[in-house]
């Protein structure tokens, strides 16, 4: 066992009693939790927490009862520690941990919380959750040497390192969750972002390979959930100062006390007033034209919107009430005479022909057509044929 002086302090080594603890099925606790796990349903949270290194007595024994995956029978620790694996760098039973990273890792609470649409779905998530637990977690010092073999193009070191932080991006795709992406695509465009990670890393600047990895699994689902999500399609940029424009609202409505104003939230998110409004805009969600009004779905909302570049059913009837006036005041004219009108005002096909093109048509003169035309509207505008259009004007 390790002397603790602070119970919170960090863990730098997990020895090997409370590996087999959680892998095999014993470890030395306290009275109290021994009670709590020998009660619990195999499989149940309270069965699978983790308890605190500083209940952990060196008098005290007892048994786990292992899960379906971990087999029927309880070992005793003291019987396996003589074949235990010596202390060294490059163990896997000794794994540097915090408490942070146990949390962002290995939160069993999460992996019950499986939102899934169908059982099928649920059922997969379940499985790759199961599959990738068998993975351990790495030292500070492992990551490091897995990292300077994959500089070197160490293919199964990259394999191995994203391997054992499959979990992290589990643990960050179900923040994104409900966002019209399913889990496990989330899931698999986050693996993504992680082999991109475990390509980059240099474990040179000194920090773990989880932080490093985080922005890249992130990055990569956002911009998945940017492209998937949406029936029209918005730059991913303008997704990510969307996001951040809403998470300033949040926090301005907390401090307020009401919806802020375009101005508060520019002026806090350092964008002009115009901008935000456009990004307000972005924003909100199209809705179908197919979308029901009501529960029986008899009516849409296509049905009630107003269709602006189609006529008015009054303008349609005016129309036609006018044509049939033309008509009839034409009816006045010889046929030549009805023909060149109609054809130089483009009553015909809606083109207006000139000159030139009916002296061509009608093998006459420019002048004799212009003549034609000259008499025939002089004739249109005899008392009854005014009257016929007086309203129209």
């Amino acid at each position: 066992m390790v002397a603790m002086t602070n119970p919170m302090q960090t863990i730098e080594i997990v020895p090997v009693e409370i590996q087999q603890y959680i892998k095999t099925g014993r470890a030395d606790i306290s009275a109290n939790d021994r009670e709590r796990i020998a009660t619990a349903h195999p499989g149940t949270i309270a069965h699978k927490k983790r308890r605190s290194i500083a209940d952990i007595q060196s008098d005290d024994t007892v048994y786990y009862t292992p899960t379906r995956n971990e087999g029927k029978q309880s070992t005793s620790v003291s019987s396996k520690q003589e074949n235990a694996p010596k202390k060294g760098k490059n163990s896997s039973t000794y794994v540097e941990l915090r408490y942070e990273d146990a949390d962002e890792y290995l939160n069993e609470e999460e992996e019950e919380e499986v939102e899934g649409g169908d059982l099928e779905a649920e059922n997969a998530i379940r499985q790759y959750l199961a599959e990738i637990g068998r993975y351990p977690l790495l030292s500070a010092e492992q990551e490091m040497q897995l990292a300077q073999r994959i500089i070197t193009g160490d293919i199964k070191a990259q394999q191995h390192l994203v391997e054992a932080n499959l979990r992290l991006v589990v643990s960050i795709a179900k923040r994104y969750n409900n966002h019209g992406v399913s889990l496990l695509d989330l899931i698999q465009e986050g693996n993504l972002g992680l082999i991109r990670a475990a390509q980059k890393f240099d474990p040179v600047r000194g920090f773990r390979f989880s932080t490093y990895a985080t922005w890249w699994i992130r990055q990569a689902i956002s911009r998945a959930v940017a492209e998937h999500t949406r029936t029209i399609h918005i730059p991913v940029h303008v997704v990510e100062l969307i996001y951040k424009m809403k998470r300033i609202t949040r926090q301005l409505y907390q401090d307020l006390g009401r919806d802020p104003f375009p101005e508060e939230i520019a002026n806090a998110i350092h964008l002009s007033k115009e901008r935000i409004v456009e990004l307000q805009s972005m924003a909100e969600a199209p809705i179908s034209l197919d979308a029901p009004l009501s529960d029986d779905e008899q009516y849409h909302l296509a049905d009630i919107i107003e269709d602006t570049h189609a006529a008015a059913p009054a303008d349609v009837v005016t129309h036609q009430v006018l044509r049939d006036h033309i008509s009839r005041a034409l009816e006045t004219l010889s046929q030549r005479e009805r023909q060149v009108i109609e054809l130089r005002y483009g009553l015909q096909d809606g083109y207006c022909h000139t000159l030139e093109e009916l002296s061509t048509y009608f093998k006459l003169t420019r002048e004799r057509i212009r003549q034609i035309e000259v008499k025939a509207l002089r004739t249109l505008r005899q008392p009854v044929q005014v009257h016929l259009l007086r309203d129209f004007a």
